[in-house]
């Protein structure tokens, strides 16, 4: 098979298309013929060795873990799904080699949930990974209806997430964004306000007796600007800065979560849920949708046209 991989730690400049064996396929896994493939953060992280202290990782290193695309063969155990599925899924393991930037990989079914209907397949590929970080973190401080929160990178691909599943729960939600991005947080249902200094002030206008939930998903002071206008300062959430625990915050790492991510599928059939995908890019061009990553500057997901 076709595949991005990495001979060794690298970053965008060491992507390299290669012939590689068909991955092998256990008793409760699947073989998903890869439609699409989403990129995150954590693909050139883990490609540049940053997770090395937590992750085992094994090469040639095919980065991904977001993926979409049509099951191909079942394991003799993985009685969940059947061949021509189409599947979502957030392949995370207990360690790093076989990603999704490839023409097939195997899945373990607890990874997978069923594609919704209502997303082509670059929009499936970009929900598994920040759809279950957003929807994982409303949960922990357990958002619902009536509450007021504020997100910070609202624009970016978990934070746009985010917002939608709050308001489909019926959240007030506050979005930090550049200026060229508030009419896009408006249409998702968010009150967009400017990141930077005076930021507090800016969301003590719009909410003078305080929020009950903050999420950060920038890092840098989003956590400490955040319990200055929360009710509860403990209900701050965040998934870039392990410093947080020490403030009396939470830290989340995303999990696999079949019910989780089916859940997250429902709400897309159910129109209140989208994806939006600021580059698409083919297999061969992957180390392009890194630097873009890198850069900070994409408005949604970036993905990979695999097939």
């Amino acid at each position: 098979m076709k595949a991005i991989a990495l001979k060794n730690h690298g970053g965008p400049d060491d992507l390299t298309l290669m012939d590689l064996p068909e991955p092998r396929l256990g008793p409760d896994a699947v073989l998903v013929r890869v439609k699409a493939a989403g990129v995150n953060p954590v693909d050139w992280k883990v490609g540049a060795g940053y997770l090395d202290a937590v992750l085992d990782t094994h090469f040639p290193l095919i980065p991904g873990w977001d993926v979409a695309g049509v099951v191909e063969r079942t394991g003799f155990d993985a009685k969940e799904f059947a061949p021509g599925d189409e599947v979502i899924g957030y392949l995370r393991k207990d360690w790093a080699q076989n990603g999704t930037y490839a023409e097939l990989v195997a899945a373990p079914v607890r990874t997978l949930a069923r594609k919704p209907a209502a997303l082509s397949w670059q929009q499936a590929a970009g929900l598994p990974l920040a759809g279950l970080t957003a929807y994982q973190s409303l949960k922990r401080l357990e958002v619902g209806e009536g509450d007021t929160v504020l997100v910070h990178a609202a624009a970016g691909g978990v934070g746009s997430l985010a917002v939608q599943i709050a308001v489909a729960r019926g959240a007030r939600v506050i979005g930090t964004a550049s200026e060229r991005n508030h009419g896009f947080l408006r249409e998702l249902g968010a009150e967009p306000v400017t990141y930077g200094e005076g930021l507090a002030d800016r969301v003590r206008a719009l909410a003078p007796d305080g929020v009950d939930a903050a999420f950060d998903f920038v890092g840098g002071d989003a956590v400490d600007v955040s319990q200055r206008v929360l009710r509860d300062s403990s209900r701050v959430l965040s998934i870039v800065d392990t410093e947080v625990m020490a403030k009396g915050g939470d830290y989340l790492f995303v999990r696999p979560d079949r019910d989780d991510l089916t859940a997250l599928a429902d709400l897309a059939d159910a129109g209140k849920l989208t994806v939006g995908v600021d580059k698409a890019v083919p297999l061969v061009e992957a180390a392009e949708a890194w630097r873009l990553s890198q850069s900070g500057r994409a408005r949604g997901k970036i993905v990979i046209d695999v097939s």
